[in-house]
């Protein structure tokens, strides 16, 4: 155009520079080429041009774009609508909410769509109170309210949990009698159900549910949503059931409710179920799925997903390979975890923490920390998920001045407070140190009260270096806040049982059970031939137990001539020594891994989960049956993943 002589109008700068703005990966180079056009053309005074000009701007991927952007709007000699709602929609979309509300509050018109929009920005940011703070300005001001306003609301009154603002919001519906149309009406009905179910008034959502005329998908994966994260499964699959159709989105839903609510293996059943209907998955769907195999240890199952997906198409899916790092990690295979992670197109924020987290989880700090600090010099900067997880890494490490180093970096070099999880982290990793005095003076220092997850992290301490005063002194806490955690009973337990104070086991004993308090029962799994075999303490459910128990009394011969003895410390009973003996033999892990043995083929790696801690006589135990045996075997326990070979454990006895 240019090189015919033709000099673009206003119209053609406007298209032209909406059209660039669609660009993905924009330079801020191009940006500032068009804006040179923009004024030598003289249509930098025209409102539409600049409004154009700051969208594009605002697309930049560069960190100069937003102030570009700003001197734009600043230079501007008049504004409409349209202008300051870019302004604020743009900076919200960089992240800057605080740059958004300074331009909000300057603005002197009374512009519905600017303040939906700065509604919208707090929801999108997690600011909750301030989205609803806007929203009574905008009562209080008289400024017009649209399905916009009301959904934006409701939505942050359903994140924040506000009920009685969310029942408010709603008064202020029927009080104000907006003449929504059925299109218009449907997406706040949705967003009612929604906010109902998330405040746990999940009947009263499906009452909203059932008066909506002309539900669209949205409307049954509300409904579904609710019933399954308040826990009600049956109620879910009734619904699920009853829908006229049901697209991915539902599948999708219903696979991840069941894991999310401890069925991953009805989650993998349903995934076949919509495999056999005909419904070609999603990638999200897939990561369900691959979430569900994770939960079961279901390695082999989770490798044909993931050439499911090879297929499918999804290599490139940013959900599906996070998924994929998570469940190679969690099924004790942090080397295929790391290519999956080596090989994705696009590393988000969650690609690096569940990288970071599956290194920690399996011993391998030094790396871990390592691959946090490459992700801050590629420019990514961590959150606070983030340094949970390296904290994380370093306490299952024994890094002490390490983590402190990165608690200390949070605040000071990004503005990140430390949350009650980062301070339980940073007393996890002095308590397993040893550092007892220190993680008490860290809990004194505390700018608030100690919670539950810090004493917790105090007691484990204790009970793994014997502190038992401060130990009793952590469950007394933990007793009076969480009093139907089984936990903080057997820990106290263990303490006592340690130093044989059997008669203050029997009262915690006793205490347990006048509280109605039930102990979680240890289970260990594994999978064989793409089934998952299930062991509990001192199985006899299990059909080929009896050949388990007497590989291990086979097994067991070796060890002992290998120097085993059983730590009989780990028995809760005042009972004779040999009973103490039968009574560890009977744990579920080494059932498990013994059914590993005997049915695997020879060489290859035994891989079991467990629900719980593994106690210290079973990872001494599984030490010498490894070096007995001539296998590798992996246990992956309540905390951490312990890889056993030629008598050693990668966490050097530490755990």
């Amino acid at each position: 155009m240019l090189a015919n002589r033709f000099r673009p109008d206003n119209y053609t700068f406007t298209a032209i520079l909406s059209a660039a703005a669609t660009i993905l990966g924009l330079h801020i180079r191009h940006c500032t080429q068009l804006h040179c056009a923009v004024l030598k053309s003289g249509a930098a005074h025209v409102v539409s041009v600049s409004n154009a000009l700051i969208a594009l701007y605002f697309k930049c991927d560069s960190p100069a774009s937003a102030a570009a952007a700003r001197e734009v709007f600043d230079g501007m000699p008049e504004r409409d609508e349209l202008t300051w709602t870019t302004v604020v929609v743009g900076y919200v979309r960089k992240g800057d909410i605080a740059s958004a509300r300074r331009v909000f509050d300057g603005m002197g018109g009374r512009f519905d769509v600017v303040w939906n929009a700065m509604i919208s920005g707090y929801v999108h940011h997690g600011l909750f109170p301030e989205a609803f703070e806007v929203f009574r300005r905008m009562c209080w001001m008289k400024i017009p309210l649209d399905e916009f306003t009301y959904t934006s609301v409701l939505s942050a009154c359903a994140n924040a949990g506000l009920f009685s603002d969310g029942k408010a919001v709603q008064a202020h519906i029927i009080r104000a009698g907006p003449d929504f149309d059925p299109e218009s009406a449907l997406p706040v009905e949705n967003v009612l159900v929604t906010m109902y179910a998330k405040c746990g008034k999940v009947d009263v959502a499906r009452r909203i549910f059932d008066e909506i005329r002309k539900k669209d998908p949205v409307s049954w994966n509300s409904i579904l949503s609710g019933y399954l994260n308040s826990g009600r499964i049956d109620d879910a699959l009734a619904i699920f059931d009853g829908m006229p159709s049901r697209n991915q989105l539902a599948w999708m839903v219903m696979i991840a409710g069941f894991v999310h609510n401890g069925l991953p293996e009805e989650g993998l059943k349903l995934f076949n179920r919509m495999r056999a209907e005909g419904v070609e998955p999603c990638d999200y769907t897939c990561a369900g799925a691959i979430t569900a195999c994770s939960e079961l240890g279901a390695l082999e199952h989770g490798r044909q997903l993931h050439s499911q997906l090879l297929r499918l198409g999804y290599e490139s899916s940013n959900s599906a390979g996070n998924a994929l790092v998570t469940m190679y990690a969690k099924c004790g295979t942090v080397e295929d975890a790391h290519l999956v992670f080596l090989v994705m197109p696009n590393i988000d924020p969650v690609s690096w923490n569940s990288m970071i987290a599956a290194l920690g989880q399996h011993g391998h700090g030094a790396e871990a920390i390592g691959l946090f600090d490459s992700m801050t010099r590629e420019g990514v900067c961590p959150d606070r998920i983030c340094f949970l997880t390296v904290l994380s890494a370093c306490s299952h490490a024994g890094l002490v001045d390490e983590g402190f180093r990165y608690f200390e970096s949070m605040e000071r070099d990004y503005g990140i407070t430390p949350g009650e999880d980062h301070y339980a982290r940073l007393i996890d990793l002095l308590g397993r140190a040893g550092r007892i005095a220190e993680a008490r003076d860290v809990i004194e220092k505390m700018p608030f009260e100690p919670g539950p997850p810090i004493w917790e992290a105090i007691l484990s301490g204790c009970r793994t270096h014997g502190n038992t005063d401060l130990g009793v002194h952590a469950a007394d806490q933990l007793f009076r806040m969480i009093p139907e955690n089984d936990g903080t009973y057997v820990l106290l337990s263990n303490i006592y049982a340690a130093v044989g104070k059997w008669q203050d086991v029997a009262r915690v004993r006793k205490l347990m059970k006048d509280r109605g308090v039930k102990k979680e029962p240890g289970c260990s799994w594994i999978e064989v031939a793409s089934k998952v075999h299930v062991f509990l303490v001192n199985d006899t459910t299990h059909p080929e137990v009896r050949e388990v128990y007497r590989f291990l009394e086979v097994v067991g011969v070796k060890m002992r001539k290998l120097g085993y003895v059983p730590d009989t410390r780990f028995v809760l009973q005042d009972v004779e020594v040999g009973q103490k003996e039968y009574v560890l033999s009977a744990h579920s892990e080494k059932l498990a891994v013994c059914y590993g043995l005997l049915k695997l083929p020879v060489g290859a790696t035994v891989r079991v989960l467990k629900n719980l801690r593994i106690c210290g006589d079973c990872h001494t135990a599984v030490m010498f049956m490894s070096r007995a045996v001539g296998r590798e075997i992996i246990v992956r326990d309540g905390k951490r993943f312990h890889h056993f070979k030629d008598g050693e454990c990668s966490c050097g006895n530490y755990w």
